[in-house]
């Protein structure tokens, strides 16, 4: 359920992908293929009445309190998030930063081998991030069939390391929609969302869990990839010119930035070393 909580944390924010923190507490396999298990064997067996085989089936307790921590995370931090990103936004992203620089060098270094492969795979995935970050946010309609078309896309961006479902729900033009909708309890957005976004997670699932399993070096590369091209978007010093953000040197709270970006990698470090002592355990 912490775990649950860091990631749904994660998703709130724009720029910080739900996924990255899968990967940096040791879950996001698990999580890829509990997910996957979700089809029509499965659900075959729900709607037979044998509820415990379909549990054990889909990894309940995991699935159970991960997506628990998440939905509690959410609902208690979006107005907290959109709140900070306001006053705070320098500590917010430098926090942020830090967290993603890191997760980017552990991810790769999972990668057995570097060659014409995975080095094209990693630009790729870098420059792919990159132009997400800079794409211009769209107007788009609040229909509810295009709520559930955002909630099926952004949901495999937030599985994504390194791509967050939250900027493209930015890019939908819905981000504060939806966000609004959270703090307001309105559940038929909420609900339409939520169908939009169980599609896309039980379809695209299958997609990453075949392609971790039999092109693993390949795909953490795209991964890693994503991680770097998405620090442009978390960088903390930004201006507006022209209605859009720019990307600067440290002017002000430098120190404080400093810090929180340290306190970000340092934190992903010590969680790496306690995941690698229980897998070595």
């Amino acid at each position: 359920m912490l775990k649950g909580l860091g990631m749904g944390a994660a998703d709130v924010v724009p720029g910080v992908s739900g996924g990255t923190i899968a990967f940096i507490v040791g879950i996001y396999d698990e999580l890829i293929d509990s997910i996957k298990s979700i089809n029509m064997q499965s659900l075959k067996l729900l709607f037979t009445g044998k509820l415990r085989a379909f549990w054990k089936a889909i990894n309940g307790n995991f699935l159970f309190f991960l997506i628990a921590g998440i939905a509690i995370s959410v609902f208690s931090l979006a107005k907290l998030i959109t709140f900070l990103l306001e006053t705070e936004p320098v500590l917010v992203w430098s926090f942020f930063f830090g967290l993603v620089l890191a997760s980017t060098w552990f991810v790769s270094k999972d990668i057995k081998e570097w060659n014409w492969k995975t080095v094209p795979s990693f630009l790729a995935g870098a420059v792919i991030a990159y132009y997400i970050t800079v794409a211009t946010p769209a107007e788009t309609p609040t229909h509810l069939l295009f709520i559930f078309l955002c909630g099926a896309i952004a949901i495999c961006a937030m599985i994504l390391p390194g791509i967050s479902g939250s900027f493209i729900l930015v890019l939908l033009g819905k981000y504060f929609y939806i966000m609004e909708a959270v703090k307001t309890l309105d559940f038929v957005v909420l609900g339409v969302f939520a169908l939009g976004c169980l599609l896309g997670i039980t379809s695209f699932s299958r997609l990453l869990s075949y392609a971790l399993k039999h092109l693993r070096n390949i795909t953490l590369a795209v991964l890693s990839g994503f991680m770097l091209g998405s620090l442009n978007k978390v960088w903390p010093w930004k201006v507006v010119e022209n209605g859009t953000e720019q990307n600067v040197l440290p002017q002000t709270e430098v120190a404080e930035g400093i810090a929180l970006m340290l306190v970000g990698f340092f934190l992903v470090y010590v969680l790496e070393k306690v995941s690698a002592n229980k897998s070595n355990n």
